[in-house]
């Protein structure tokens, strides 16, 4: 089953909705947001979340270590003292995380735990999941083959990289404008795989370049060279922008949108991501139907409202739906099809 990172989130809110404690592995490629979107569920359902790196641990590392203790009667036995990162209460996830990166061993040890929620004298409490997640062969990650009966024991979700899930992540953490700009002119560069070499573009990489860049540096360590050039070269279409701060404020009337279509996207997302208020939003909106066609103002209105839905700020876009009627249709229209 193959999915994007918010149809993912979906399906596993679901799961804890619906208190399904049934194991589930997670497959797809490195940076795709595979931890991160069983984070942000454990977070919104406000549930603990204990994150293992099972490819870093040995066997008595899960199973904990024998300690000897004296039955009083001059003679004693071995009991099994459990790691302290296994939790003992509450609620929560249990993400078993490169799982298939884990020696047979290994894996051989976390089937105990998967399937009979025990391992040793441990006992996994009720109200914890269990979840896990890896890599696939054609990843050309570091992988050993899962054996069947513990590939049996779970659920197979897919997960692969998706631009319009990302955006939305995007604008929720801040990502720099450029970034968001970047990919929404060139989203065949959200990930490329290129094993050969140590960096490359993936969601994952995308953020730490986001990082990079606020900070003046160059982001070529982050997505490697070739989409490191290309990213510099799209940030000096900026300088041919108008003034988007001027826009925002409702004095564009003088301003021309340049017609080279990356500066456009530049000056679209960047309205968007800037837009701080329905006010905003709709000076940005006038400003553009004036200066650009149809496919312009849509992919506007699609970045905005994906940014407000992704930082709680729905009430923004309420007020934006009397305003204009051509903002209306096209503001529920792109509601209706997220919602969808």
């Amino acid at each position: 089953m193959s999915l994007t990172p918010h149809e993912l989130e979906t399906y596993l809110s679901a799961l804890v909705r619906g208190q399904l404690k049934i194991a589930t592995m997670i497959w797809g490629p490195p940076g795709v947001g595979k931890s991160s979107v069983v984070a942000q569920i454990a977070a919104a359902h406000g549930l603990d979340f204990v994150d293992v790196r099972l490819s870093q641990l040995a066997p008595t590392d899960l199973r904990g270590l024998p300690v000897p203790e004296a039955d009083g009667q001059g003679s004693g036995v071995s009991k099994w003292y459990p790691p302290e990162f296994l939790p003992r209460t509450g609620q929560g996830i249990l993400f078993l995380d490169e799982v298939n990166m884990a020696p047979p061993t290994m894996q051989g040890m976390a089937q105990q735990l998967i399937l009979d929620r025990k391992v040793g004298s441990y006992e996994l409490p009720d109200g914890w999941f269990v979840w896990a997640a890896g890599n696939r062969k054609e990843d050309r990650a570091s992988v050993f083959d899962m054996p069947a009966p513990l590939a049996n024991r779970f659920l197979h979700l897919t997960v692969r990289a998706d631009f319009d899930s990302w955006r939305s992540y995007a604008l929720g953490r801040g990502l720099h404008e450029h970034v968001i700009a970047f990919l929404t002119f060139r989203p065949e560069l959200l990930h490329r795989l290129d094993p050969a070499q140590p960096a490359w573009p993936s969601p994952r990489a995308w953020e730490m370049a986001s990082h990079l860049h606020r900070a003046g540096l160059d982001v070529s360590p982050a997505i490697g060279e070739a989409a490191g050039a290309e990213f510099s070269a799209f940030v000096r279409l900026f300088e041919q922008l108008p003034d988007l701060g001027e826009v925002l404020s409702g004095g564009g009337a003088g301003l021309k949108l340049p017609d080279e279509p990356s500066v456009r996207y530049a000056a679209v997302v960047g309205l968007a991501a800037r837009a701080a208020s329905a006010d905003e939003a709709y000076h940005a909106f006038q400003w553009l139907g004036s200066a650009a066609g149809p496919e312009w103002l849509q992919l506007y209105v699609a970045t905005l409202v994906s940014k407000f839905q992704a930082i709680g700020q729905l009430g923004e876009l309420a007020g934006l739906l009397g305003r204009d009627p051509r903002l209306a249709e096209l503001v529920q229209g792109t509601l209706a099809l997220t919602e969808g």
